[in-house]
């Protein structure tokens, strides 16, 4: 599961890459959303699996 959730937060991080560039502004906002909604299974991934050992 961590493994899928830091392949979603570079995908994240190249969109927002994109999108903060300003190359349209929906990409802009979806990015930012994917972007925060990554760093927060990112986070959650940590704690369970630090919960888990």
């Amino acid at each position: 599961m961590l493994y899928w959730t830091v392949v979603f937060f570079v995908i994240a991080i190249i969109a927002g890459i994109f999108g903060f560039w300003d190359i349209s502004a929906g990409a802009t906002y979806i990015a930012k959303i994917l972007f925060f909604v990554f760093i927060v299974l990112f986070v959650l991934s940590l704690v369970a699996r630090m919960i888990k050992k």
